[in-house]
């Protein structure tokens, strides 16, 4: 996963994998939480989806926040149907690493998430994150809802002007509808507290976002 040997620009639509209508099966039981990975939900919890390079490191960030009541990692905003890792690794599916984030709205914030979010890694790097270089490892946020894409717009803005003190660059994360999540295979899942000597290329850019949530 560090020497990432994929394609930098994404395919299109006609030239991405077909892949398959069989869905992943996957463990639902989280490894660490109480919880399982698949719907339903308890009521009244809400959903959003992360993209922020090697899933496994980012999928450990948001579960060690209070209120996440469970994560999974998976692939979206790409084109190819119940993709396999290899198939995102080859830069040929147009899909994302991403994880899903459940989380109570009682007990933390959207606001919060978005802020792990923002410094848990350089959101101006287009389609790599550090040394794993790919579509699969852009920067992405995708919301459910009006609510959740205002607030996402609001942030971005905001770490953009702390990125700019900085002079670090623009931001290129998308901002986009959730798409379908395709669950990743039972083995990424949780990965790096099934294996805690594990690589984790998260790094971020040092600049903090506002903490007055």
């Amino acid at each position: 996963m560090i020497f990432s040997t994929t394609k930098l620009q994404m395919p299109a639509r006609d030239q991405a994998l077909k892949g398959r209508e069989d869905v992943m099966r996957v463990d639902n039981q989280h490894a660490v939480k109480n919880a399982t990975i698949k719907p339903p939900f308890p009521d009244g919890h809400e959903q959003i989806v992360f993209g922020l390079g090697c899933f496994w490191g980012a999928e450990r960030k948001f579960w060690q926040q209070p209120g996440v009541y469970t994560t999974a990692v998976g692939y979206a905003a790409g084109y190819t149907a119940n993709p396999t890792y290899e198939e995102v690794w080859s830069g040929l599916t147009g899909q994302n690493e991403v994880v899903l984030v459940v989380f109570d709205p009682k007990e933390t914030s959207l606001e919060k998430l978005l802020k792990v979010f923002w410094e848990s890694h350089n959101p101006t790097q287009g389609m790599r994150q550090g040394n794993d270089r790919g579509t699969q490892y852009r920067s992405g946020i995708y919301y459910f809802n009006d609510v959740q894409r205002e607030l996402a717009e609001q942030t971005k803005a905001a770490y953009q002007a702390a990125l700019n003190e900085k002079n670090i660059g623009e931001i290129t994360t998308e901002i986009l509808p959730s798409s379908e999540f395709y669950y990743a295979e039972t083995y990424h899942q949780q990965y790096l507290h099934k294996n805690p000597g594990g690589y984790c290329g998260l790094g971020g850019t040092g600049v903090c976002y506002a903490d007055d949530f």
